[in-house]
């Protein structure tokens, strides 16, 4: 399937087509991180999809809004594609701090998980901020297994003293960094 899957850079318009994805997850294994080490737990979460036509932080419209304020701070989105649909998304902010891009949001539609297409999307934009001349990336991974077993596998670690107003907003997430 991944020869059908079609990556290109997104237009700011397009940011309505998160609606497209599909973010279903069953989360059994979550993670805390403190005193400098990285922990396990059994957990159940399990995410809905997007609240379509109703508000809150995990509503279409709250996630439209995440990834436009990225795009008007000088952020791009970077799509997969399956036919016509949207199935993966990523954000990258080019200076959340000097020298440090932020990849500010990933999603890849339930049923196309674990295909490489995140891996895809995540070095696309570790490859646009070195184009830009970034040094090192920024990612604040929710604390499921999933999401922090993929970002440590693509070299990024956790770190002790996170990006203060990045933690702020998402004190629960897992702040990490990748060289």
């Amino acid at each position: 399937m991944n020869n059908q899957v079609l990556y290109r850079w997104m237009e700011p318009g397009e940011v309505g087509r998160i609606a497209e994805i599909d973010r279903i997850e069953i989360i059994r294994t979550g993670y805390y991180y403190r005193d400098g080490e990285l922990k396990k737990l059994d957990v159940n979460w399990d995410t809905p999809g997007f609240l379509i036509d109703q508000d809150g932080l995990h509503s279409v419209a709250a996630q439209i809004e995440f990834c436009r304020n990225h795009l008007d701070q000088g952020g791009r989105m970077y799509g997969a594609y399956y036919g016509q649909r949207l199935i993966g998304i990523g954000v990258i902010r080019y200076e959340v701090r000097p020298n440090i891009a932020q990849l500010a949001y990933l999603q890849v539609s339930n049923g196309f998980r674990r295909q490489g297409i995140g891996s895809r999307i995540t070095h696309e934009l570790i490859r646009e901020a070195e184009r830009f001349g970034a040094k090192k990336m920024y990612v604040s991974a929710t604390p499921s297994g999933s999401a922090v077993g993929f970002y440590l596998k693509h070299g990024f670690r956790p770190i002790d003293q996170p990006i203060p107003e990045l933690y702020e907003l998402e004190p629960d997430d897992i702040h990490m960094i990748r060289d």
